[in-house]
């Protein structure tokens, strides 16, 4: 397959198209909302942040889809023998882009507070950090707080632009992965450490979408073997064509990958098993991966017009991704995978 890089310049044409659609390192492409020319209920902007180790991680989202917002925090914890998570989401409607996300990742702070309640995703000397509070976060009423620090290990990113089969519609989209974490969260008193072997991954997307989609999406950071190693493979919805989303990185440098298989096993009546390990390989070859779970964070809510089931599973990659010459190793590093759906 062969894959277009992405050149400087606007994102989108006097119609509200993908000037071009391909792949890049950074955000090479300007993105103005003020730009697009579909229906403004179909625009959806977030900004979603992971951060954990092998032990327990929290993820926070702002994200304003138009018709309603979602601020959301996530605590998750695997060390025990039953792992668990707590999630709060608070919903706004009709928001309509008032939440005015940042046109780039690059720059520009972005604050949501509400009664009890309030998240801050902040730049600050280079580095990024991450505010967030919560009362009455969980069954017994604790107050979730957390602040952490993300510093970048590497200049360089995913970064897809790719349209759907229909006038106006688009996906622009970045992974910044192995972020390295310092800081803290607080559960109650419960006390999650960051400050070692801990990374996060910030997914920065603009786009307007169609209305029914289902999408894989998979990320890891860690050190392996003496390594910084990290990768962002994913499909599922809108022309990839001109260039996937799959990418791994090594010491800090950015390899594009081709294709992606996640291989879900299925039980005896056919359903996807997840809790049972994945196998992640590409037509070349050049992947070749396990993954086993440790968690399924499972979410199925439905709401007449709008539905959305996750299938967010947390555990481990064994294996290898090959670029050129090069074997990456991935030895029992910490990492997640998805199947989502949503009709929305």
């Amino acid at each position: 397959m062969e894959q277009h890089r992405l050149k400087e310049g606007p994102l989108l044409d006097e119609k509200g198209n993908l000037v071009e659609a391909g792949y890049a390192t950074s955000l090479v492409k300007t993105y103005s909302r003020e730009a697009i020319k579909a229906k403004a209920s179909r625009i959806k902007e977030w900004d979603y942040y992971y951060i954990g180790n092998k032990d327990y991680g929290i993820a926070l989202t702002i994200a304003d889809n138009s018709y309603m917002a979602m601020a959301s925090i996530t605590y998750l914890d695997f060390r025990s023998a039953r792992p668990f998570d707590i999630t709060k989401s608070p919903i706004e409607w009709g928001t309509f882009g008032k939440l005015k996300l940042p046109s780039t990742s690059k720059a520009g702070d972005l604050v949501y507070e509400r009664k009890g309640f309030s998240i801050s995703f902040r730049h600050e000397e280079g580095k990024r950090r991450i505010v967030a509070r919560m009362e009455n976060f969980g069954k017994k009423g604790q107050t979730f707080h957390c602040d952490v620090l993300l510093e970048p290990t590497t200049e360089e990113s995913m970064v897809i632009a790719i349209p759907w089969k229909k006038e106006g519609h688009f996906y622009y989209n970045q992974k910044i992965n192995a972020l390295k974490a310092s800081g803290y969260a607080k559960i109650g008193n419960t006390y999650l450490d960051f400050n070692k072997d801990s990374f996060a991954v910030l997914d920065w997307g603009r786009g307007v979408w169609t209305y029914k989609n289902t999408w894989y999406w998979a990320s890891c950071s860690s050190m392996s073997k003496g390594h910084l190693v990290s990768f962002n493979l994913g499909y599922g919805f809108g022309d990839t064509s001109n260039a996937s989303e799959n990418m791994v990185f090594y010491d800090g440098k950015a390899y594009k990958l081709d294709d992606v298989r996640m291989d879900i096993p299925l039980t005896s009546m056919g359903k996807d098993d997840y809790l049972s390990p994945w196998n992640f390989r590409s037509q070349d070859g050049a992947i070749k991966l396990t993954f086993t779970p440790v968690y399924n964070r499972h979410s199925d809510t439905n709401a007449l017009l709008i539905r959305s089931k996750q299938n967010q599973v947390f555990g481990t990659y064994t294996g290898t991704i090959r670029v050129g010459e090069t074997i990456i190793e991935f030895d029992a590093c910490p990492g997640f995978a998805e199947k989502v759906y949503n009709r929305w």
